[in-house]
């Protein structure tokens, strides 16, 4: 005896005709994208500098990347939880700044300024932020250099002036940056 073959066409039938009615094509924003934008941001562990991944929303972008600095290392961030950072945050009472804060184009008084141009850069730190040790000012400059670096990998090293929140100026370079 041979078993009914209506049975698979029944059981379609009965599926498509649930009572949901069809639609078009529904937009729903940009392709899905499982890649997250990160930049270097460098903390000190033992007495030496590190590079730490962190998702910025701006890469790139110096100033975002040295706001992140200025959070200081996360909880869980550090391989041992031994990550220091010889940079203060920032001399504000407002809440830990992002890679957003402020609008971009916007330059704020408590926040850092950075102007590039090729294989330079000017990196101003905002009031309070001053007397920084030396590896401080390599934090700073090895930071911003290496997001610099995401949107023109073309530039070999960066040569970078610090100005402190105390107008004292000290000149780097990132050819000495672990993990360049």
């Amino acid at each position: 005896m041979k078993p009914p073959r209506r049975a698979p066409l029944l059981a379609l039938l009965a599926l498509t005709s649930c009572g949901i009615p069809a639609t078009g094509v529904v937009q729903a924003g940009g392709p899905a994208s499982g890649t997250l934008p990160l930049t270097q941001v460098y903390f000190v562990e033992n007495g030496s500098l590190v590079a730490v991944s962190r998702i910025t929303e701006e890469p790139g972008e110096p100033e975002a990347a040295l706001r992140l600095l200025m959070a200081g290392p996360l909880a869980g961030e550090g391989r041992l939880e031994g990550l220091a950072t010889e940079v203060p945050g920032l001399p504000t009472s407002a809440a830990l700044p992002t890679a957003t804060a402020g609008a971009p184009g916007e330059p704020s008084s408590d926040a850092p300024t950075v102007t590039a141009e090729g294989d330079r850069m000017t990196i101003r730190l905002p009031p309070g932020l001053d007397t920084l040790s030396d590896i401080g000012v390599r934090q700073v400059v090895c930071t911003a250099a290496a997001a610099y670096r995401l949107t023109r990998p073309s530039v070999r090293a960066v040569t970078a002036e610090v100005t402190d929140g105390a107008g004292r100026r000290v000149r780097g370079s990132d050819a000495g940056c672990p993990g360049r």
